[in-house]
């Protein structure tokens, strides 16, 4: 193995927080990995990492080694496309995470098309609800639909979400079409995750800012599940236009209270700060963002 291999098993060490985890998710032997650092180490002649039977940490060679090897390896990259002209091979292994009903409805032909292209890249995808480590669990990304403020991670803006207030004509048709926000509490709502009360923040034509409490008559994790029972004429349902914008767009849910602007959150690509950010990551980031944006298609309803 040559030095920019060793540099990198060494990141892994670091970011995945020991020998053991670093093995795990390399699919290769804690002996090879112990190996090659203890190599790394005494063709430097510095101890990187203090190991103990307890834990590992870095020393002060190794932390300055670490943050040093991040930007040699990503100069290393944008050094090979510059001098090569063309974009350096895509290859490896790229194992995301991603919102469940965001995957399923949204990355699919993302995906199909970022294969196609880069036909040496194999994926691991984790499409669920559940928070992710990506440090503890080996992940280079994640996708996340939420107001971020872990410091431990970068963010870039990928998507605008937007989300819609909406129920089935049928329903509106025998409960009738609310017109004030006191008009509302009369009716039936069906509730996007399962905390006790969920307050929603409506924004006026001056500005002014109302809040309404709803009392949900369902409440699930799953915003499809919901969208079904709102087309079903179960009650007025306040979900992300990617999950609704078909039902949306062929009238099977009409948008109410269009007098009031709703609130809005971003896609984000995460990963770690400090982290060598892959080229199939980087390129990757760049590639949804391009599809998505600040307008994505599911708005056009």
């Amino acid at each position: 193995m040559g030095q920019l291999e060793d540099m990198a098993m060494f990141v892994r060490i670091v970011e995945a927080g020991s020998i053991t985890k670093a093995a795990e998710q390399l699919n290769i032997a804690k002996s090879a990995v112990s190996r090659r650092l203890k190599d790394l180490e005494t063709r430097l002649g510095s101890q990187l990492i203090s190991r103990t039977t307890r834990q590992s940490n870095l020393t002060q060679a190794g932390e300055q080694y670490y943050q040093q090897v991040n930007n040699i390896l990503s100069e290393v990259d944008a050094l090979n496309e510059q001098t090569s002209g063309a974009p350096t091979r895509i290859e490896g292994t790229l194992k995301m995470t991603a919102p469940l009903s965001f995957g399923l409805m949204q990355l699919n032909d993302v995906i199909a098309e970022y294969a196609d292209q880069h036909p040496n890249l194999n994926f691991e995808l984790d499409f669920s609800d559940r928070h992710v480590d990506l440090i503890e669990e080996g992940y280079e990304l994640a996708i996340r639909i939420r107001e971020l403020q872990d410091s431990s991670y970068q963010a870039k803006r990928m998507a605008l979400i937007r989300y819609a207030l909406c129920a089935s004509p049928e329903y509106l048709e025998k409960m009738g079409m609310p017109e004030t926000l006191e008009e509302l509490q009369e009716h039936e709502f069906l509730q996007y995750g399962l905390s006790k009360t969920s307050n929603l923040e409506l924004t006026d034509a001056t500005g002014k800012k109302h809040n309404h409490t709803i009392n949900a008559k369902i409440k699930a994790t799953n915003g499809e599940f919901l969208v079904d029972l709102a087309v079903k004429g179960h009650g007025i349902v306040f979900i992300p236009t990617f999950i609704a914008y078909k039902r949306l767009a062929k009238g099977e849910l009409v948008p109410i209270l269009k007098q009031y602007k709703l609130p809005t959150l971003h896609a984000y690509a995460v990963y770690p700060k400090n982290r060598f950010l892959s080229q199939r990551c980087r390129y990757l980031i760049e590639f949804i963002a391009e599809r998505f944006g600040d307008n994505p298609y599911w708005d056009e309803f």
